[in-house]
């Protein structure tokens, strides 16, 4: 009898143990990410994956953990990971960083009404209760960096290497231009836009254009800016960014950067989540709320 009573109790306890860890799992607010370039690309994919970075670091493992799948540029993968976790059940928010993932979250949200999802860069959240929409401000950041390149030019030329001129992309090309004109209007502004995210050769090709016809300060968004920099490197032209820090990369040519705080949104979007808002919500990065903030390169120091 008495070994009976040993056995149930026993069993109990490991009960208890188990219901403990379930417990504990369910205290742990989980993030599932999927972005179209690589987690060290010093541009866009980066300043997202840093985010839920610092979040882990500031919250602890135990409160917050997360998963990302870098370098889906196929929208057709990236669909697939997005369906999974969605069906798993195992995550609060599923964030989809790439405006080219936006029908993927019109489609799948509605089918999971209990999932948290987040995309952009964008505002539209499609009218759905569980989703977050997010973009950047991005203009700030490039007015401030094409005022301050107006000042610094000696040639009176400056080049630009944009993407696609689409989403914060396109804002910041605009930004930079409008900077350098309320300063210079004199001064000549050569924006190439290369149709890519990712053509580091043909971003450099048009870098050296930019240098060839006179420009002595460099700037431009999205992965492809390594070719870029490097030019700029090369050439000893100055070198203006966004998105991430390039500061490391740019060495003594790097001026300033706008880097995206993503973390501060997501913060925001963690706590709408746990009080049971599920979406519904666009969310902007300004340099007044703290989710754009400039940071000085290694130039002149």
């Amino acid at each position: 009898m008495l070994k009976k009573v040993q056995f149930v109790l026993l069993v109990v306890a490991v009960l208890l143990m188990a219901v403990t860890v379930t417990q504990a799992q369910d205290d742990v607010f989980r993030v599932a990410a999927v972005a179209p370039s690589a987690t060290n690309d010093l541009a866009f994919s980066q300043s997202m994956f840093d985010a839920p970075t610092m979040i882990k670091e500031e919250m602890g493992a135990d409160k917050f953990d997360f998963v990302f799948q870098d370098g889906t540029f196929v929208v057709d993968d990236a669909a697939v990971a997005l369906r999974e976790w969605a069906s798993s059940g195992d995550y609060d928010l599923i964030i989809a960083h790439g405006s080219q993932y936006g029908a993927i979250i019109e489609e799948l949200a509605p089918e999971f009404p209990d999932v948290s999802f987040a995309w952009g860069t964008d505002v539209n959240t499609f009218g759905l209760d569980n989703v977050f929409a997010y973009t950047a401000a991005a203009e700030e950041g490039g007015f401030v960096n094409g005022a301050l390149a107006a000042y610094m030019t000696n040639s009176g030329k400056i080049g630009v290497v944009g993407p696609i001129e689409v989403g914060d992309a396109k804002l910041y090309v605009d930004g930079f231009v409008a900077g350098v004109a309320a300063v210079n209007p004199d001064v000549e502004v050569f924006v190439t836009y290369i149709q890519s995210f990712s053509d580091v050769p043909l971003a450099t090709e048009a870098a050296n254009t930019h240098i060839a016809n006179g420009a002595d300060i460099l700037t431009g968004t999205a992965q492809m800016v390594v070719g870029p920099i490097a030019v700029a490197q090369e050439q000893g032209a100055l070198w203006f960014g966004t998105q991430s820090s390039q500061a490391d990369l740019s060495g003594s040519v790097g001026v300033m950067f706008q880097v995206y705080r993503w973390d501060v949104i997501l913060k925001d979007m963690i706590a709408s989540i746990q009080g049971g808002t599920l979406g519904g919500e666009a969310y902007t990065l300004t340099l007044a709320n703290g989710g754009l903030v400039m940071e000085q390169g290694q130039y002149g120091k």
